[in-house]
């Protein structure tokens, strides 16, 4: 197929494809199990930790009991790995019967009576990322028609064993087919990622049209560095980025790890305060039955959920870049008001950071600030006050700034 003749398929699909059914107004919250569980199918010798239907299970009924679903936290995702190797013989793909004797529509059910959304995972070609069976172009129909069936509310579709014109077809193919079922489901896709992430490799505007969320990066790890380095380069494009989102559509810089191992308590106060500022979808991978109590604190902290989830879904930006490593983070939120970071990108000490309001270009007025992480209220502010913070090492504070005065030009 000719360069012409992909082009004019691409714009005949656009036109038949809108994934507009409503979902998604505010970034997804919920449980993937990918980053903390990988592909673990070792049922026998890890039956706590390998993919099959009772961890999810277990996953759904923690988000029920532990406050989770009440903040919002709504989604069980599962991800790669959960197939057999092998279709039916309709050609459908099917889980693994010996991890899922119950089947995915028995999970789903489980799910559901427990006032939860499931979500699944499949990959735009030959085999998934783990070597499962892939969705190739001619069993699109069938696979959503399946997940359908199912009950299934969320498709994560991943991009391995595929080339750029077969994702070029098939992720909007994908998005006809899910609309054709007739059942809404929010639809993940992972396309940009694998073409470089940024215009003009990545058309947003159509994945806005077809796509609810969508990854721009790499996969997250348990790490710190892993978290900065995310934070790093969707700043740094952020002109490209940030226009892009809003309610339905929503960039994705992947997992929160709050609650594993390769976080500090301020690290993961860090990546809950950046999302929250970026308008990230908020999908925990950790262990919700083995979770300590400061992850807990940060992941269900009212004020950060309320402030990712703000109806106008506008993306924050990053505003300054210090010399003395400290990054300031704005986002503006419905009611004028609006949500400031105030990142330490140092490791060895807490930092004295010293500005005003009117530095971050705050009009002039009187204002307070609520300390997100703290729940302490800062007075007596105006727009030239000039205040200091303590700022723990790779750590933040995070205020949300109520006041209806302010008035700023995104830039």
């Amino acid at each position: 197929m000719g360069p012409l003749a992909v082009t004019q398929l691409l714009a005949l699909i656009s036109l038949t494809v809108a994934m507009d059914n409503g979902l998604l107004k505010t970034p997804p919250m919920g449980w993937m199990a990918w980053e903390r569980f990988r592909c673990d199918i070792d049922c026998k010798d890890d039956p706590e930790n390998c993919i099959r239907e009772d961890l999810f299970r277990d996953m759904a009924d923690r988000l029920v009991e532990d406050g989770w679903k009440e903040l919002g936290y709504e989604y069980v995702i599962i991800d790669d790995c959960w197939m057999s190797m092998l279709r039916d013989e309709h050609g459908r793909l099917q889980p693994d019967p010996f991890r899922f004797p119950g089947g995915i529509a028995k999970l789903a059910r489980y799910i559901h009576d427990r006032g939860l959304k499931l979500g699944i995972y499949a990959d735009m070609g030959t085999h998934t990322c783990m070597g499962f069976p892939g969705t190739t172009l001619d069993t699109i129909n069938i696979d959503a028609q399946t997940f359908a069936s199912w009950g299934v509310d969320y498709l994560k579709f991943d991009g391995c064993s595929s080339n750029p014109i077969e994702q070029m077809l098939g992720y909007p193919l994908m998005s006809k087919a899910l609309n054709a079922t007739g059942r809404p489901m929010a639809y993940s896709c992972s396309w940009p990622v694998y073409v470089g992430g940024l215009p003009p490799k990545v058309n947003y505007s159509l994945l806005g049209d077809i796509c609810h969320l969508w990854r721009n990066y790499v996969d997250i790890q348990d790490s710190w560095d892993s978290v900065q380095g995310i934070v790093e380069w969707f700043s740094n494009n952020q002109d490209d980025l940030q226009p892009a989102a809003g309610p339905g559509r929503w960039n994705d810089p992947d997992m929160l790890i709050i609650g594993n191992f390769g976080l500090s308590v301020d690290q993961a106060r860090a990546q809950m305060a950046l999302w929250a500022i970026m308008a990230a979808p908020l999908i925990m991978s950790n262990d919700l039955r083995n979770l300590d109590n400061s992850a807990r604190f940060i992941l269900q902290n009212k004020v950060a959920v309320a402030i990712n989830q703000d109806s106008m879904g506008i993306q924050g930006r990053r505003l300054l870049q210090e010399k003395n490593h400290i990054e300031v983070y704005w986002r503006p939120l419905s009611h004028s008001a609006s949500a400031l970071v105030f990142l330490s990108r140092r490791t060895d000490m807490p930092s004295l950071y010293h500005t005003s309001l009117a530095k971050l270009k705050y009009d002039t007025g009187n204002y307070e600030a609520y300390d997100v992480f703290t729940g302490s209220t800062v007075t007596g502010l105006n727009a030239t006050t000039q205040f200091t913070l303590s700022i723990n090492p790779s750590g933040v504070v995070m205020w949300y700034v109520p006041l209806p005065s302010i008035k700023r030009k995104m830039y």
